[in-house]
Formats: C-alpha cells, structure tokens, sequence
C-alpha cells in the first residue's frame, strides 16, 4: 500500500513540474484569478455534487463527510486542459496540465480527520498585440502564479444520521503580471512587472444528514458555510526601460475572499444509484482586483447550479470487471461573477467519468470528463471553449493497525 502511495505521489511531483499555470484564460487577469478547484475527480464527474457521503472516498467540499470515513484514504489528482479560445476575428488553442490536489483522510471512531493540498486558483494567459498601420506599438501581456490552500479539518457524527465539520485553510501564493510595450525595428521597450504575495486564514462549516427512505433508498442533505474571510496582498511594481529599473509606489491592500453557503440533496440507493443536485451561492461582489488601476471588470454575486449523480450495475460482482465500474455523468451551469463590457461571463460544462476499481482492494482510478463554454465571442470579449481529462487516484487501507504475527 505505501510502495503504491509513494510511486503516484512521484508521478503526481512529475505532472506538476509541466503545470507551472494552471490555466489559459485570459479572465484569470482580474480578481485572483481563475479558480481552479472544483472537487476532487468523482464529485466533478457529476457535474460538481456533493452530497453523496463515501467511505472510502475523500470528500473536498464538506468537511462533515470526514466523519463518514470508514478506511484512511490517500486520494490525489490532476488534469488535462485543453482550450480553444476565439474572438469574432480570431481563433487560438492552448493546452495546460495541472495537479489539482492531494490530501488525506483518516477514520477515528465516530470522528475523521483530512488534510492536504489544493492549488485553489490560477493565473495563466499570454496575449499579444501586434502593431498595424493605425498604431506603431506592439504590445505583450502576460501572467503567472496563483493561491494554494494548505487545509486540515475534522468531521464528527453527532447522530448516525447527522455529521458535523469544520476546516481551516491558509492561503498562500504569488501572482505575477507583465506587460511589455515596445515600437516596431526597435531593440529595447518599456516593461512594467506587478508581483502580489497573497496570504490569510479562512473556515469552513460543513452539515451532512442521511436518513432511509425505505429499505433500498435513502436521502442525503448537505449544507455547506464559508464565511468571508481577509487576505493581506503585498503589492510591488517595477518599470523598466532600457535596462533602467524604477520601483514604482504602490497600496498593498487588504482583500475580501467571498463568503459562500452551498446547500445541496441527493435520493438513491446506496452502492447502486444516486441522483443530487446542488446550488452555491458566493458573495463576489466583494472581490476587487488586485492594483487599484486595473479596471474594465467589476464583480457581481455568483451562482453555481449542479446536477448529476452516478450508476454501478453491480457493486460486489465476481463474474464482471465491468458491472463493478461506477458510472458518473452531470451538468454544470455557473455565473461567475464577472462582468465585463456590461456582460456577465457564464460557465456551462457537460461531465461523464468512469471509477475504475482495482482489483483485491477498495483503491480505484477515477477518470472524468469534462466539456465546456465559458464566455462569449461578441462585445469584444473572448469565448473559451475547453475539454478537460480529469484523473484521481484514492487509495484506501486499513492504517495504523498493530500486526498480531510478525
């Protein structure tokens, strides 16, 4: 079981050194970029839902559902981006792999316990302007970085068919943005460089219930609470022409990370068939950009809707590989906050994904896929139409436990 943990974990170190930007989007500029993380493999196959409890999956988004664990579980993944990204006059692609998270999860009792990693958002685009007839100057923007949240929460059954948790996460990262201004035949041009160090505490507050319909079915409930929390941006900015640095003054600022309350429901039965959907809503309007002269976005309130769920034919079948693979689909629908040229910037995504188990343990592979439409290519904006491949590993094992033999 280790040697296994070990080996994915090195190939996960592998993947993330090609992932230095985790995403492509131009709209990652604004705000603190584009958020990347939206469940672990399983819970995105269906379209983001999250209500099912899983014992011997990590679930990343209610922090109640730790209490749910039955075996520790190491689960980790990654994905594949790929993006085409058009205007009403242009048309490029972009490819991007990125580790997505790792984290732990471990059973005590009527108590469990998780930890890990989240790369939480991303900044990544390069955009370029040539020069024309009408303008001389050719222009260059480009951006790196995003926040990470380093998590550890716990989950508690208060009753057999109510849990509660909570989690803390810090957030750290950098963001850099650059933009190189330079005349067409002329060697040297004008470099403007903005790096912001982010860092702050957050919480999460996390309720679970499920209760039998009847002896097949049962129904799960889910609510979910993150209240708005502070983050400190140390701010720098430098100009440089013909290899002159000038330090240029700035406002480092303290910035509002949104609160957001996610309330969620699923009916089905157990180890066979779940239908849930979703509903999260995030106090956006809150978020600024991070230098007080970026401008052309402003923030609403967003709204994230989620729908799916997932099919197994038959659990604990010894004749057929195939009757105990777990079959997720889902939609997502998603207002994310932004709105530019007086238009706001909607997310639609279509999910499928496929839980491979492998063989002798209660381990498996979770692959999902995900394709989508951000944006628009009219009012001068930019439509982003992407495919993601999306891979968990989630092993799970009896830890911790003293050998009678040796």
């Amino acid at each position: 079981m280790i040697k296994k943990i070990i080996v994915s974990f090195s190939l996960l170190l592998s993947l993330v050194s090609f992932a230095q930007e985790g995403t492509s989007s131009p709209y990652s500029f604004y705000g603190i970029g584009d958020v990347k993380f939206k469940g672990t493999a399983e819970t995105r196959a269906m379209g983001g839902v999250s209500v099912f409890s899983d014992s011997i999956h990590i679930n990343l988004q209610n922090p109640a559902h730790y209490a749910g664990l039955k075996l520790t579980t190491f689960s980790a993944g990654g994905s594949a981006l790929n993006t085409k990204l058009n205007t009403e006059s242009q048309s490029e692609k972009a490819r991007r792999t990125t580790l997505d998270y790792i984290a732990i999860g471990i059973p005590a009792g009527k108590f469990g316990f998780g930890f890990g990693l989240l790369p939480y958002s991303s900044v990544g685009y390069k955009i370029l302007n040539l020069a024309d007839d009408t303008n001389n100057f050719s222009t260059q923007y480009t951006g790196i970085g995003g926040i990470n949240k380093v998590f550890l929460g716990a989950g508690y059954a208060i009753t057999k068919k109510i849990n509660f948790g909570l989690d803390v996460q810090y957030n750290f990262g950098n963001i850099e943005t650059k933009s190189y201004r330079y005349l067409t035949d002329v060697q040297n041009g004008t470099i403007e460089e903005n790096l912001s160090k982010i860092q702050g505490v957050n919480f999460t507050a996390g309720l679970t219930y499920q209760s039998k319909v009847d002896k097949k079915h049962t129904f799960f409930g889910s609510l979910v609470y993150s209240p708005k929390a502070n983050l400190k941006l140390s701010n720098e900015r430098t100009i440089t022409v013909s290899d002159q640095v000038d330090e240029q003054p700035v406002q480092n600022l303290n910035f509002d990370f949104p609160s957001r309350f996610s309330i969620g429901s699923g009916f089905g039965e157990v180890r066979k068939w779940l239908v849930g959907a979703e509903v999260t809503l995030q106090s956006s309007s809150d978020l600024k950009n991070r230098f007080d002269d970026i401008n052309g976005v402003v923030f609403e309130n967003s709204t994230r809707y989620s729908v799916g769920g997932y099919f197994i034919p038959n659990y604990g079948s010894f004749t057929s590989y195939f009757k105990r693979i777990t079959y997720r689909g889902g939609l997502r629908y998603e207002n994310t906050g932004m709105v530019i040229q007086n238009k706001s910037i909607e997310d639609f995504a279509v999910n499928l994904g496929l839980g491979l188990p492998l063989n002798g343990t209660f381990s498996n592979l979770n692959i999902g896929f995900e394709m989508g439409k951000r944006g628009t290519k009219y009012y001068n904006l930019i439509e982003e139409n992407y495919f993601n491949l999306s891979i968990g590993l989630s092993f799970s094992d009896r830890w911790f436990v003293k050998r009678k033999y040796n």
